[in-house]
C-alpha cells in the first residue's frame, strides 16, 4: 500500500507538471504576437516575458496575463498587460472598425517603462522643435523608448504639409502628469508618450455627447484629416480618434499595438 500510495502521489506530482507545462505552452502559443511584440518594441527596457511573467532590465517584474474575466469597465480599470492587446487598432480609414485599442492601459507596466513619479518621468524629458516652418513651437516629451526621435520624425514630416497649419499649431499640450478627467485612472500624458494636437479642430466623446458615460452610443465626430494621421501611425503613434470613444487631437506613442495588429 505505501508503494502504491507513493506511486499515486509521484503520478499526481508528474501530471500536475505535465498540466502546468501544457498550459503555459498554450498561453505562450494564444500570446506570442503580442509578446513579440512587446519585446521588439520594448527591447530597451523588458529583458524576457516567460511563464506569464515580464521581467525588466531594471529587476522589477510583474504579470502579463491575470487570467480574469472583464467587462469594458473593468478593462479601462483594472487591465493586465494582456488586455492592452484586447481590441485590434484600426489602422484602416473605416470609421466603423474603430475600437478602444490603446485606452487600456495598465498603469504598473508604463511606470516601470516611463518613470512612476513625476521626477522620474521629467528626468527623461527632452525639448523638440514642433513643425518649425510654420508652428515653431517648442515642445516636451520623453526620450524613453525613441519616442522624442519618433515625434521629431513626425515633425519633420508634417512640416512639409502647411496646409494642415490650422490642426498644427497651439499644440494642445505633450508632458503633464494628471488623472484622466471624472477617472482614477493616469493620463497617457503622465509618461511625456503623448501629443495633443490643436483642440481648436478636434473633437472628444465628452464634449460631443455632454456626458461621461462609458457605456453610452456615441456618434463619431471628426475634422483631422486621415492623411495627418498616417503620418503618425508610420512612426508608430496610434490616434484617440479610431477609438470608440474618441478624442482627435491625441496621439499617444503605442507602436506595439501597431506592430501587432500588422503581425496578425
Amino acid at each position: 500500500m505505501g508503494n502504491s500510495s507513493c506511486s499515486g502521489q509521484e503520478s499526481v506530482g508528474e501530471n500536475k507538471t505535465t498540466s502546468e507545462s501544457r498550459l503555459v505552452s498554450i498561453h505562450s502559443a494564444q500570446h506570442s504576437n503580442s509578446i513579440e511584440s512587446l519585446l521588439m518594441k520594448y527591447y530597451q527596457d523588458i529583458d524576457t516575458i516567460k511563464n506569464n511573467i515580464i521581467v525588466f532590465k531594471n529587476g522589477k517584474s510583474m504579470k502579463f496575463d491575470d487570467n480574469l474575466q472583464k467587462n469594458v469597465i473593468e478593462l479601462l480599470d483594472n487591465p493586465d498587460v494582456e488586455d492592452q492587446f484586447r481590441f485590434d487598432y484600426n489602422l484602416s480609414k473605416n470609421a466603423s472598425s474603430n475600437t478602444d485599442a490603446g485606452r487600456i492601459r495598465n498603469e504598473t507596466f508604463f511606470k516601470f517603462i516611463y518613470g512612476a513619479t513625476t521626477a522620474e518621468v521629467q528626468k527623461n524629458l527632452v525639448t523638440i522643435v514642433w513643425c518649425p516652418s510654420f508652428v515653431n513651437q517648442r515642445i516636451q516629451v520623453t526620450k524613453k523608448c525613441g519616442v522624442a526621435d519618433s515625434l521629431q520624425k513626425v515633425s519633420l514630416a508634417l512640416d512639409k504639409h502647411p496646409e494642415w497649419k490650422k490642426y498644427l499649431t497651439s499644440v494642445g499640450g505633450t508632458f503633464n502628469w494628471r488623472k484622466i478627467s471624472w477617472t482614477s485612472r493616469l493620463s497617457a500624458h503622465s509618461f511625456g508618450m503623448t501629443i495633443d494636437i490643436n483642440i481648436a479642430h478636434s473633437n472628444y466623446w465628452q464634449w460631443d455627447c455632454s456626458c461621461k458615460d462609458e457605456r453610452k452610443s456615441l456618434q463619431y465626430k471628426n475634422l483631422i484629416p486621415l492623411e495627418l494621421v498616417e503620418i503618425f501611425e508610420r512612426y508608430g503613434f496610434i490616434w484617440g480618434g479610431k477609438w470608440l470613444h474618441y478624442d482627435t487631437m491625441h496621439f499617444e506613442f503605442r507602436p506595439e499595438l501597431i506592430h501587432y495588429i500588422r503581425n496578425k
